[in-house]
Formats: structure tokens, sequence, C-alpha cells
């Protein structure tokens, strides 16, 4: 098994996730599923092996990805193409969508709605596409929708927040009508983050809560090890204690399989200038990784990103918390995070922070402890902050 980061991992080479991806199954058998996770977990590796893997006799899985899509209408040419390819396998048609697009006076060639359709009539198409999907399916079908929050976030963005919700809204509803229907949203930002900001401007519902959460964690210390070793007997690396560089591979990098593919590529790179690996050039290539000026694991990311999931007043109390707790290397209490805040930002609204705080949780940087104090989740993040906001 080579290093890979970033690349397609086949199916077969996806390490320690057959009990969730049972889990998983498990609960589609009963309801739609949002996977959430920080970025960089694999979502999108797992779905992918579910899909590849799927029981024939239960379940027809349906893959798209939703990145770049940014109208309501584009969306649902997407579904159209994905039902219209599976339907004309079986020689089937898609009765209800024709019969639609008729009475509008539209035509379809192939898969493909024409490209002049008025946007009024997106939650139609929508609707009558899945329901040919669903009517002429056995078994039950599962959407799988990559990148949809990111998807909703760009239409709310560049037309209004009302064809977001209506999105959500019209998704539930299908998902009411059919019993035998399943969607599974995934994304590299958490579809909270499109419900909270829809939530501000004026939205009272909540869309998803038919849903079942299920978060995507890192790899358990035995499998991030397991894939550790793997990558370095398939690159051939020499170690002076392969059981010691495995285990410094998954703890420096919070068990994260898409670093571990990075840090073993840097490995590789080394190799033929005859480097033995050990528990210290591991430090020192996460160390290099984390100042790298190309940025090449993206980790300014998590700088960034809190920008566009925070409002304006938002954001300076965002990065106070989380400077804060970069340079704690213990877990604080919320009167005294509260405190040190209020040392550095101009604030007496205590409960706006302990909401702040929530959303800092809902978004995997920060963690709350059974005793009530806070501290960074991810070491490595926290690794990161506090080398690069000093």
């Amino acid at each position: 098994m080579k290093a890979n980061p970033g690349g397609y991992i086949p199916p077969k080479d996806v390490v320690g996730r057959d009990e969730l991806i049972q889990r998983l199954w498990r609960i589609l058998e009963r309801q739609s599923l949002i996977l959430c996770s920080e970025r960089r977990m694999g979502k999108t590796s797992i779905i992918k092996k579910m899909i590849a893997e799927a029981p024939k006799d239960k379940f027809l899985p349906v893959f798209r990805d939703l990145e770049g899509v940014k109208t309501p209408l584009e969306f649902v040419r997407e579904v159209i193409n994905d039902v219209y390819e599976y339907l004309s396998r079986l020689g089937k048609a898609t009765k209800k969508l024709d019969s639609f697009l008729t009475k509008i006076g539209k035509t379809k060639f192939g898969g493909v709605i024409e490209l002049d359709i008025s946007i009024s009539h997106w939650k139609d198409l929508l609707t009558n596409t899945i329901e040919d999907l669903v009517e002429n399916q056995a078994h039950t079908v599962i959407l799988f929708w990559d990148e949809l929050p990111v998807m909703l976030y760009d239409i709310k963005k560049n037309n209004n927040e009302n064809l977001a919700i209506e999105i959500l809204d019209t998704l539930r509803s299908l998902r009411q009508m059919h019993s035998e229907l399943r969607m599974v949203f995934t994304g590299s930002i958490g579809i909270h983050n499109v419900i909270t900001s829809l939530k501000r401007a004026g939205s009272t519902n909540d869309p998803t809560n038919d849903m079942y959460t299920e978060e995507i964690l890192p790899l358990s210390p035995e499998f991030a090890q397991e894939l550790a070793q793997r990558l370095l007997d398939g690159e051939g690396i020499k170690t002076d204690s392969v059981q010691a560089t495995t285990k410094a591979i998954a703890e420096a990098i919070d068990g994260n399989a898409y670093y571990i593919h990075h840090v073993v590529d840097q490995m590789a790179k080394r190799k033929d200038q005859g480097v033995t690996e050990n528990k210290k050039t591991v430090d020192e290539i996460v160390n290099t990784c984390l100042t790298d000026p190309l940025d090449r694991w993206h980790m300014n990311h998590y700088y960034e990103r809190v920008s566009s999931y925070y409002t304006e007043q938002e954001q300076p109390l965002v990065l106070g918390l989380l400077d804060i707790l970069a340079t704690s290397d213990q877990p604080i209490r919320l009167d005294d995070l509260f405190n040190l805040l209020k040392s550095r930002i101009v604030t007496e609204d205590k409960e706006k922070i302990r909401n702040i705080l929530t959303l800092l949780r809902r978004d995997h940087y920060v963690s709350l402890m059974s005793d009530g104090t806070y501290e960074f989740r991810f070491p490595l993040i926290k690794r990161w902050w506090r080398m690069n906001r000093g």
C-alpha cells in the first residue's frame, strides 16, 4: 500500500472503518443520516466504500458530489442525470418527470433538461424525478450527497436564504412522503453552519430533525498504527523500531488517516538519502509541515473559515477564545476563560461567550470536558494554532 495524500483511496485500502460502516447501515435501515466531522477525517472515502460494498438485496446507493452547484436548477439537473442514467439501464422511463415537462412545454434530451427552464419549477422537477426513482426500485434508495452544505451555502450567498430553506424543506418533505427513501448528507462544512445562518435570517424550523447525526472520529490508535505500518511497508521505509515509529505517527497527527499518508509520503521522499525513521524524525516532519509556507496540509483553513462561519461581531471573540485555549496546557473553566478573554477584548456578555463555545464545539475546535472545563479538541490543530498565531 502506497502513500497517497489527498488522492483517491480504493475501498479495499480504507482502514479501520468496517465497524463504523456496519453501524451506518443499521441507521440507514430506519432513517436518513448526516455525517459530520472535522475535515480530512475520510467522510468521502467512507461513503465510497459503503457504495462499493452496499448490500444489493437491501439498498440502491446513488452518489453525487455537489461541490460547484450554485443554484437549485443546477442541483435538480444533477439529480435528473443520475436518475435517468439508472432508469435507462433498467429500460424504464422517468414518467412523472416527462409528464411534468410536457405540461410546462419543455423537453428533455437524454437526461438533460433545457437550460432555459424557469427557476420557479425546480421544486416540481426535483419531486417528480425522485418519485420516478423510488417507484421504479424494489429496494431502499439512498441518495449520498457529498458537499451538500457547501451547495446550500453557495445558493444562500448567490441567491437568497429562502431558496436554501426551500431546498431543505423540500428534501425533508420527500423523506416523509417515501418511507423507502434515505438521504446521506456530508460535507467539508457542517450542515449546522448553514442552518444556523438560515436561522439568523429568520428561519424558525429545523429541516433535518428527522435525520440521525453521526460523527466521524479519527482512527483508533490500533488502526492508525496499522495504517502507518502498511504504508511504511508499502514504501519500503526503514525504521529503527516499526512499533515505536508507527505509534509516534499515530499520536502526532491525532489518528487522522489523511495526515498519516502525508507523513509517510515525506518519509518516502527521503528514503534514497538513507534516512532511518524514528520517533524523532516523525516530530521533525510534523513540525516542518505545520510551518510550511506553502501550507500543503491546508491548515490555514482553520483560521480562514472563522470569517465564513461566524458573524463580524463574533469573530474577535472566537479568535480570542481559541488563542487562549491554544496557549493553555490545561483545560480551562468557563469563568476563568471569560475573565482571560475580558483582559483582551471588551465584553461583559457571558451568555454570548457560552453560545459561541457551543458553536466552537460543533465546529470541532473545542471540547467540553465532564468537569465543565474547555480545551482545544485536536492536539494537532492546537499545535498549528499556537505556532501560527504566536
